[in-house]
């Protein structure tokens, strides 16, 4: 079954949900103050279906009073066609035009107009609304769509209008299904024995029962008890339908209209919106930082306008903006919006959200990249987003909940990037190649300078240089990996080309070092009193040490102390032979072995029980080493 969506517009009282129960016998105003006053004040609904052609046509009625037009926008989302209903007797009315102006806004493409109320007048008049209708459509999406007169009271040419509405409904085609699930809620109640209830028009993906859920902006996170659609109990829910959701573990009062179900953890709420601003005809200019009213999905936001490159926005004209909004919305790249004066309220434009999740920017920057996101193929958007992320970056799984498109489309653009060299995947990360490159150069940077003031020095710290670069243990990791002209020693990282290279004058003071701590024996100088010693400061003592270190020349016992290689060779050796006699040894015994005092044979031990050659058990150590 293909399933669409068919929205009623039109002036108050033109008879707009009369007609909907005449084509389907729904009555769709629901409320009791719509049936005690007979105006339409909320959104109703009903369903038309086609079932020779597998259509299933899901009709949404909203008010048309000019005070009501918040409501007849929450209605208007996902709508795919929709029926104009003008009535005979009184003609093109303001809620037409506003109401057609913002179904032009939104981008429907498929639609009639209806004229109601025909047996009410003489054929002449009659002609002569038709007439005027045909002028009124001119240059807008029904130029060249039907029009019918009909009469809801007496059934006249219904059933044209309902062949009317299955040509037009069968050349449209259907919401794709391959997406991530989201349905702005429009509405929200409670049934007894059920629970929450939240309905909506699905505008992407599908749901089954027991899919996990989550209510955005809020967060919540809950579960499908179970799906309706018009009434009738359904297992699986695709994008087109009218679906009313029975969530689980949900309060009422915890969810309003304007929120959205989606799939969990795809979709991140935004306060600050990029986007493309057409202005309507005969509506007052548009200053920049002005405050207005706008509706994305069935949600109402205040907002002040930041116009790039404009102070000001005339009637008719277009250009880039900058929404930011009171509260957070839910809305992806490539999803339509309208904006109405701040007071008195009045539609003024709309448009498509470029970026839902843009960077704040100045007036004075140019918008080439907001070019891209108007009119650029989906690669171009996906690179130009993963680029402004910088060294941040952007999980995969995040792409297809920022745009408006198919999971598989969203995944082949990643490939081909990743293929072209444009981006680059560590794990779920999506970095551009760009930003990778300048990472790079700038690691490559940092290591030549730590070279040339460290000379002496093995390599950089790895977590000095991560900090330097202010980037997270994932990301630096990655850049290490993608750099083949680093080493990575333990957690010492430095240029491949790189090597200490020592003065003939610091060749002596090496030997004098070692010569020192050889003859020290046990009981080695402190490394201050080495510096005293040789009269060298301690920076270029401990980068020698360091040399000697990893030369294997010398032992790094603590921060203070350090032994030769040969007395700590003869240390293995005499523990060797000590517990080649004994179990356990005390420090006292330690002491006397190699002849030496506590002071140096504590730090000795201690660092013996670092590198796992003795173990401490209570005052004793035992050895792990193999005899």
């Amino acid at each position: 079954m293909r399933h669409i969506i068919l929205g009623t517009a039109g002036h108050i009282d033109h008879g707009k949900s009369s007609l909907v129960k005449a084509l389907t016998g729904t009555d769709p105003d629901r409320l009791k103050e719509e049936k005690e006053r007979g105006i339409t004040i909320d959104i109703g609904f009903a369903d038309l279906l086609y079932p020779e052609k597998e259509l299933s046509v899901g009709i949404v009625d909203v008010p048309g009073h000019e005070r009501l037009i918040r409501n007849m926008l929450a209605g208007a989302v996902g709508i795919d066609m929709v029926l104009l209903v003008i009535a005979a007797d009184e003609g093109i009315m303001p809620q037409s035009r506003e109401h057609l102006a913002i179904c032009n806004l939104l981008r429907i493409k498929s639609g009639l107009v209806v004229v109601t109320k025909s047996d009410l007048v003489e054929r002449d008049w009659l002609d002569l609304v038709c007439s005027e209708i045909r002028d009124f459509v001119k240059g807008t999406f029904l130029q060249d769509s039907p029009i019918v007169p009909v009469s809801s009271r007496t059934g006249a040419n219904l059933d044209l209008l309902k062949k009317d509405i299955l040509d037009i409904g069968c050349s449209i085609t259907p919401k794709s299904s391959a997406g991530l699930f989201r349905m702005p809620i429009d509405r929200v109640f409670t049934l007894k024995g059920f629970g929450t209830v939240v309905t909506g028009t699905a505008v992407s993906g599908r749901v089954s029962l027991e899919d996990p859920l989550e209510i955005v902006p809020a967060g919540i996170q809950t579960k499908v008890r179970g799906l309706h659609s018009h009434g009738r109990s359904i297992e699986k829910a695709f994008a087109g339908q009218r679906v009313a959701i029975n969530l689980q573990g949900v309060e009422k009062l915890d969810l309003r209209r304007g929120d959205v179900a989606v799939t969990p953890e795809s979709f991140h709420p935004s306060k600050n919106i990029d986007g493309f601003l057409e202005m309507l005809a005969n509506v007052p200019s548009l200053k920049n930082r002005s405050l207005v009213h706008f509706y994305s999905g069935t949600s109402e936001a205040i907002a002040r306008v930041i116009l790039y490159e404009k102070g000001e926005l005339n009637a008719g004209e277009s250009c880039y903006c900058q929404f930011r909004l009171s509260e957070p919305v839910i809305a992806v790249s490539g999803d339509r919006y309208i904006i109405r004066r701040f007071s008195p309220l009045e539609t003024m434009g709309g448009g498509e959200i470029l970026d839902p999740s843009p960077a704040r920017r100045s007036r004075k920057k140019g918008t080439a990249d907001l070019d891209i996101l108007h009119t650029g193929t989906l690669d171009q958007k996906i690179s130009l987003k993963v680029e402004a992320a910088g060294k941040s970056g952007i999980r995969a799984g995040w792409i297809a909940g920022w745009i408006n498109t198919d999971l598989q489309a969203a995944r082949d653009s990643i490939e081909r990037l990743k293929k072209s060299g444009v981006i680059v995947q560590y794990e779920d990360l999506l970095l551009h190649g760009n930003v990778l490159s300048s990472l790079q150069t700038k690691m490559a940077e940092l290591l030549a300078n730590f070279h040339k003031n460290n000379p002496l020095k093995p390599g950089m710290a790895k977590e000095e240089a991560r900090t330097h670069l202010g980037l997270d243990p994932r990301l630096f990791s990655f850049v290490l990996t993608a750099m083949k002209n680093i080493v990575t020693e333990q957690n010492i990282i430095r240029l491949k080309e790189f090597r200490i290279a020592l003065s003939s004058n610091e060749e002596e003071v090496k030997a004098k070092i070692l010569q020192a701590l050889e003859q020290a024996g046990f009981q080695p100088p402190s490394k201050e009193e080495l510096a005293l010693f040789l009269k060298m400061d301690t920076k270029r003592l401990t980068d020698i040490l360091g040399i000697l270190s990893k030369e294997g020349k010398v032992v790094r016992v603590n921060e203070a102390y350090y032994l030769s290689g040969s007395s700590y060779q003869q240390t293995l050796a005499l523990l060797r032979d000590f517990f080649s006699k004994k179990a356990e040894m005390s420090v006292a015994e330690f002491r006397d072995l190699l002849n030496t005092s506590r002071k140096y044979a504590l730090p000795l031990l201690e660092f013996l029980d670092s590198n796992k050659i003795t173990l401490r058990t209570g005052d004793v150590r035992k050895f792990l080493l193999k005899r």
